[in-house]
């Protein structure tokens, strides 16, 4: 896993998306500074300055990406699927028409529930090359009115919720066009916290979490953590403090796990969610591209 981080930074920073400091610091978190020095030469750029010592675990460098209005579908097999004991739970499905081996991801809804924007970014995520289901947690429920959303949230228990997620991975990891042992999971909104959620409860199914400014664990949970965690949230956001972001951050610290917390200056609440207001475009790129960096990095070896 630490060899094949190390390669994409390397790409990384031939390909321009990381400055030689940048690479410097990243690499030396998981080789040591010397090694670090020696690919850097090795790319054809000697360091003029000392390597900074390392303070957490590797961050994830931007890569670049397919554009925002990707994933439609082409080459995409989707549909509605059934699963659980007497298939009792649903979500939506979709995979590559190719019978390959794929990496799987779980995609957990916002309290809007599974609408045409989670399917839309289901798909997405297929087109990049994972097997992806979103499960149906309002069964078959979904809203655009505020006050409706906030009902459905508060009748849905949230642990029954978790293990609805932990029956998707199962049924991921029980398909032969999936491969590895275990899968990742992305969620937005309340589906970012039942993303930090599912992979503090399951880490022996969940091998990558990636949570869009979903609730923060608390310093306590996090510090518990076995699963390499993407955070990623937006400066204005008024409903998610800075300082239970921190906390989070902390435990992680705590935890020794790969982890990176990205905050993005000028955005607020659901910035990815490119049907509402709140959407921005460049916050909204830049999250794809790490979170799908996130994915390739610690789903390959698991």
């Amino acid at each position: 896993m630490d060899r094949v981080y190390v390669m994409q930074l390397v790409r990384s920073f031939q390909c321009g998306y990381l400055s030689r400091r940048e690479f410097l610091q990243r690499a030396s978190l998981v080789v040591g500074s010397t090694a670090a020095a020696s690919l850097l030469a090795a790319c054809g750029v000697a360091p003029t300055a000392p390597v900074p010592p390392p303070v957490v675990a590797p961050p994830v460098a931007p890569q670049p990406s397919r554009p925002m209005g990707m994933g439609e579908g082409v080459g995409i097999i989707d549909a509605n699927v059934r699963y659980g004991e007497g298939g009792a739970l649903m979500g939506y499905l979709a995979r590559s028409m190719d019978n390959t081996g794929r990496n799987a991801v779980i995609v957990i809804q916002e309290w809007w529930g599974l609408n045409n924007h989670i399917r839309n970014v289901t798909r997405r995520f297929a087109d990049q090359g994972f097997v992806a289901l979103a499960p149906d947690l309002y069964n078959g429920v979904t809203t655009t009115e505020p006050d409706e959303a906030r009902k459905l949230v508060m009748e849905l228990d949230m642990m029954q919720a978790v293990q609805e997620i932990r029956q998707a991975a199962e049924f991921l990891l029980a398909q032969d066009y999936v491969i590895g042992a275990k899968v990742g999971v992305v969620g937005f909104c309340m589906g970012g916290g039942l993303a930090l959620q599912t992979a503090l409860n399951n880490a022996d199914l969940i091998g990558a979490a990636v949570a869009f400014y979903g609730r923060p664990l608390d310093v306590g949970d996090a510090a518990r953590m076995e699963v390499p965690t993407l955070g990623l949230f937006g400066a204005d956001d008024q409903g998610i403090p800075a300082e239970a972001v921190q906390a989070m951050e902390q435990g992680f610290v705590a935890a020794g796990i790969p982890h990176e917390i990205k905050i993005y200056p000028g955005a607020g609440h659901a910035f990815f969610n490119d049907e509402r207001a709140s959407y921005n475009p460049a916050a909204a790129r830049d999250a794809w591209n790490r979170t799908n960096l996130w994915f390739r990095t610690f789903l390959q070896n698991v």
